[in-house]
């Protein structure tokens, strides 16, 4: 292993390094907020040939991935960028890249939806897209967000797997927070991530169909297959973060993290970076002697709902915090793990669903001790609770 350089960058700007790191073949991506930053690194990196790669300027998100999709078919590595409204942009083409099997990484900024219009972050975009087949994981720092491009590309490309990436950052929380990052050399990289090769792809000398149609007697065979991809990446995600964390020396917990939470017996459930906001507040109430803990949802995507259930059993009080609401009902977030505990038979006596930073609206430390308070009060009969 070759020591790590510092460099002080950007979430964005993270992202960008990790996928120049990546050697990808082709980038295709169009500009939005708070995803601009990405593009415009990696278009600058291809510019001035630190990164060797085809850069297509296409005339909007559709394009991009559907240019991203082209390539994966001939086994190019590829990468794309988006946000909110672009992200939706893309539903269409979302489904043709999994159920093609092409393994594109994407990172998301996360970000409200309209309307009203707002440029600033929460997570209904990616959220409102978690049946489309795409692994989908949260970062919680810029560090993290770097790591993950290169965990992306090694997940997706597995044999095993072969399923698109899409990595979520916090828009502006985490897009354009500066962090001092420890950037990985291209050796290590290299070493850690070869080149991309796949049968799954156009071939003269083997030729196959792809992205064909399928009618009653066949079509649900496929999604079975796309199905049974997606659980077989649980196991792909622990043992390359093992391989990750042999070679880096940065480790990471799977498909979810947990704090304090063997004796807590009020834990709070989250995702993303709001994680940065709780873990001190635990840490606080810890020392009050107070029994809270926290669990982080990394993977939304596979889901983990046995890691989840486990972390959970024997809690009296749980709730979940989530930048999400799936209207005339509760948050998807919630639903999900709902659902684990109730089909693992563990649920706790009390679990709550808090809503809160919707189109950026701020979550405070204050916010958070009074989110544990209401996890300790009697039942007032209120599931869903916006904060």
């Amino acid at each position: 292993m070759i020591p790590a350089q510092k460099a002080f960058l950007s979430g964005n700007e993270a992202v960008a390094a990790g996928v120049r790191l990546a050697r990808p073949h082709v980038i295709a991506a169009y500009p939005i907020t708070p995803q601009t930053t990405v593009i415009e690194r990696l278009a600058e990196m291809v510019e001035d040939d630190s990164l060797k790669a085809e850069y297509l300027h296409v005339e909007s998100e559709h394009s991009a991935l559907s240019a991203c999709i082209g390539a994966s078919a001939v086994g190019a590595r590829t990468f794309t960028a988006t946000s909110s409204q672009g992200l939706l942009y893309m539903a269409e083409c979302l489904h043709y890249a999994s159920g093609g099997r092409f393994p594109v990484v994407m990172m998301n900024a996360n970000r409200s939806l309209a309307l009203p219009w707002n440029i600033y972050g929460d997570q209904r975009d990616s959220l409102s897209l978690l049946d489309c087949g795409w692994i989908q994981v949260y970062a919680e720092d810029a560090q993290e967000s770097l790591d993950l491009i290169i965990h992306g590309y090694a997940i997706a490309e597995d044999p095993h797997v072969l399923t698109p990436f899409m990595i979520n950052l916090d828009g502006f929380l985490i897009t354009h927070t500066y962090e001092l990052l420890n950037l990985p050399t291209q050796e290590d990289v290299d070493v850690f991530l070869p080149p991309f090769r796949t049968v799954n792809k156009m071939d003269l000398d083997h030729p196959m169909s792809l992205a064909f149609t399928a009618g009653p007697a066949y079509n649900q065979s496929f999604k079975q297959l796309q199905h049974q991809a997606m659980m077989s990446a649980s196991k792909v995600i622990f043992e390359t973060e093992e391989r990750f964390g042999q070679l880096f020396g940065r480790h990471y917990p799977g498909l979810i993290e947990t704090i304090h939470c063997d004796d807590a017996e009020f834990i709070l459930v989250t995702l993303g970076s709001v994680a940065g906001t709780v873990r001190p507040v635990v840490e606080k109430l810890r020392s009050l002697g107070e029994r809270v803990g926290l669990v982080r949802i990394r993977y939304m995507r596979p889901f983990p709902d046995t890691e989840i259930s486990t972390a959970l059993a024997g809690a009296k009080s749980v709730g979940v915090l989530e930048k999400d609401i799936s209207f005339g009902y509760e948050g998807t977030v919630f639903t999900n793990v709902n659902s684990a505990l109730m089909r693992a038979k563990v649920l706790p006596p009390r679990l709550l669903n808090f809503v809160g930073g919707l189109g950026g609206k701020d979550i405070s430390a204050t916010d958070i001790e009074r989110l544990f308070l209401r996890l300790k009060s009697p039942d007032d009969g209120e599931t869903v609770a916006f904060i």
